[in-house]
């Protein structure tokens, strides 16, 4: 609970957050004065401005006390890690061609470079977070990825007695949510994040909590038919919406025509499938993620597909726009899946 309120707004007193948790002071001296001991809070200090009497002392988050390392597997025939910061600031990065591999090949590459990015660390190692295309369970078990040719497979345990540290496995974009939300200036409305990689995938943030649905599979939107008679997919089906937005589809759409027509036609099928759960959840907003030249083009032809299919009051206020955190929008929200799971932090 303390964690919490020092992530959020930043430094706080005893006193303040006695207040703001309910605690005792005494209660609340004990838990920082432990969690001072641990190397996670440190005292700050006076503030400047204080009133008549003995200035209050600030005590706050130690943001490099620990690290976590993350490692996204949604970028196109890449294996991207690093080692982050508490607060999802980048220590080191590093990347590894995937170079084709599937199936038992890449889990050996994944495997290996867990085991350098962990002995990159330079501080306690809080946890590891892997952000994977596809379908995953709470447990971190890989149910379907058909790009890395991988089902059923056991990651967050064989990864985690590999590596001896606490080990989280979720869908890319699942995490690429948890990230915005955590560190990107998402407001407090319903938040969809559509992740434009290999394949497209979104995640949904509401009321504060990522929404996993009923078998894992929320936001699997890159399946969501929009043409019947369209190239036929990765799952196995015509004209899924990610035959026409997935980076590698979309490029080579650009190359052998008219590439901004290719463009405009793609941000409006994304609108087309976008719409109905816009309009369902009443969401105020939708962000992309992926290469810039093609989601800014993409989000502004979007939001006008999707403002043209919904009622007024659906759309007020309501917008389609960019990731502020670029490509490192999946590695911060894996470092904010280890918060969560090993801190409560949020």
């Amino acid at each position: 609970m303390l964690l919490q309120e020092l992530f959020a707004k930043g430094s706080a007193s005893r006193a303040d957050l006695a207040r703001s948790s309910g605690l005792t002071r005494v209660t609340v001296s004990d838990l920082v004065a432990e969690l001072i001991g641990e190397g996670l809070l440190e005292e700050l200090g006076s503030p400047s401005q204080t009133k008549v009497g003995k200035p209050p002392t600030l005590v706050g988050l130690v943001v490099d006390a620990k690290h976590v390392v993350a490692i996204d597997l949604s970028v196109d025939d890449q294996v991207v890690g690093a080692v982050l910061t508490l607060v999802g600031e980048v220590v080191t990065r590093e990347v590894r061609p995937l170079e084709g591999r599937r199936g038992q090949e890449a889990l050996a590459l994944v495997e290996e470079f867990a085991h350098s990015l962990v002995g990159a660390s330079t501080r306690p190692l809080l946890g590891v977070a892997v952000a994977t295309p596809g379908v995953v369970d709470p447990d971190g078990v890989i149910l379907d990825a058909p790009n890395l040719e991988w089902s059923d497979v056991p990651l967050a345990d064989s990864l985690g007695a590999a590596l001896g540290h606490p080990v989280y496995v979720a869908n890319d974009a699942n995490v690429a949510v948890m990230g915005e939300y955590t560190f990107g200036g998402a407001g407090d409305g319903g938040l969809l994040l559509l992740r434009l990689s290999t394949g497209v995938g979104a995640g949904l943030v509401l009321n504060g909590s990522v929404l996993p649905g009923h078998a894992g599979a929320a936001g699997e939107i890159g399946h969501v038919q929009v043409d019947p008679d369209g190239e036929k997919c990765g799952c196995g089906r015509p004209g899924c919406l990610e035959t026409f937005v997935s980076v590698p589809r979309l490029r080579r759409r650009m190359a052998q025509g008219d590439a901004d027509a290719a463009l405009a036609d793609a941000g409006q099928r994304m609108g087309q499938a976008l719409a109905p759960v816009v309009a369902t959840l009443n969401l105020a907003e939708v962000v992309l993620s992926g290469p810039a030249d093609l989601v800014e083009p993409l989000a502004r032809e979007a939001e006008t597909t999707i403002r043209d299919r919904v009622m007024a009051v659906t759309s007020a206020g309501f917008t389609v726009r960019v990731s502020g955190l670029g490509d490192d929008g999946v590695l911060a929200g894996a470092t904010g899946v280890v918060l969560a799971g090993e801190l409560g932090v949020s």
